[in-house]
């Protein structure tokens, strides 16, 4: 085991008597299931003076459990002090209004002045995510998309985030303005994106591929384009720029899926932003809503689209 934050004692009652160790212990510890599983794999849990490794280990009401809870690990990420517009912050949860142009996390090609770069120098109380002293990303923004990014501070905050994402209870809006005019006023795309077969940086709708939904609300007309409110039911990687793309009504300033699209007045950016966020604070179970105004370059190209 690595050097020791806080070692948990506690017995065993009649409540958590037939229960799996990992199913008893995350009612009393801050932590994911699955994290206390590994732990648990790792030697962190004694019963009763002896080491039981199992996660599925069944205890019985009385037994006198210890639980050794290692310091998260520091990870090779250097803090960057990188301006952050910061939305909102607990001991959870941070959201922050992630300009146009940065990338979220360091990959090849975008080793440093990341989101994640800048996380770790603004936000100083992190207490780990699977064990490494890093912020949670709960969903991804691409690179070129602006708005609203939620991140998780612990491992406990980090799983139900991650939950509410799959099971859809997390509500995000988009705003973008797509090339043409749609001959309704809202509809809903449901189509499969999976890898693109030959072009390994993209994604593509393929058959078989991950089920992917998304609905769009006409907010304005436009000249040449429309202005609209965009529903993510699912959270595929660039599932929106693909599914406008599958239907004839590619994002403009969208580089990579339709580079030649000619539009009236010059396109200074992906005209997509994450413009509002809902959902449920792990801790609290307060239903919270956040907004990001549109960025200038994104108004101002509206206004000349007008």
């Amino acid at each position: 085991m690595d050097e020791i934050l806080e070692r948990i004692e506690l017995t065993a009652g009649e409540e958590e008597a037939g229960l799996r160790a990992d199913a008893a212990l995350v009612k009393h510890i801050d932590l994911s299931r699955s994290r206390i599983a590994a732990l648990i794999g790792e030697g962190a849990m004694r019963v009763d003076g002896e080491i039981q490794n199992k996660p599925a280990f069944k205890l019985e009401a009385g037994q006198h459990i210890e639980f050794t809870l290692p310091k998260a690990k520091p990870v090779a990420i250097e803090p960057q002090n990188i301006p952050l517009d910061i939305i909102y912050q607990d001991s959870d949860v941070v959201i922050v209004n992630k300009p146009c142009g940065m990338v979220v996390h360091p990959a090849a090609g975008n080793e440093d002045r990341t989101l994640v770069n800048a996380l770790m120098y603004h936000v100083r109380d992190l207490s780990g995510i699977g064990g490494e002293l890093r912020p949670g990303i709960v969903h991804r923004l691409d690179k070129d998309t602006s708005g609203l990014i939620l991140i998780a501070k612990n491992d406990k905050a980090h799983a139900a985030m991650s939950e509410q994402f799959k099971s859809r209870s997390m509500e995000k809006h988009y705003r973008a303005v797509a090339f043409g005019s749609f001959s309704e006023e809202s509809g809903l795309i449901d189509r499969p994106i999976a890898r693109h077969p030959v072009d390994r940086k993209k994604m593509a709708i393929v058959e078989g591929g991950k089920p992917s939904q998304t609905e769009w609300r006409v907010l304005e007309r436009l000249k040449g384009a429309t202005y609209l409110d965009v529903h993510l039911l699912t959270g595929r990687t660039h599932q929106i720029r693909v599914h406008m793309h599958s239907v004839g009504h590619p994002l403009l300033g969208d580089r990579i899926y339709a580079p030649n699209i000619k539009t009236a007045v010059h396109i200074p950016r992906l005209m997509l932003h994450a413009y509002s966020l809902e959902f449920t604070h792990p801790t609290t179970l307060e239903r919270m809503k956040f907004e990001a105004p549109l960025p200038e370059k994104f108004t101002t190209t509206l206004d000349k689209l007008s």
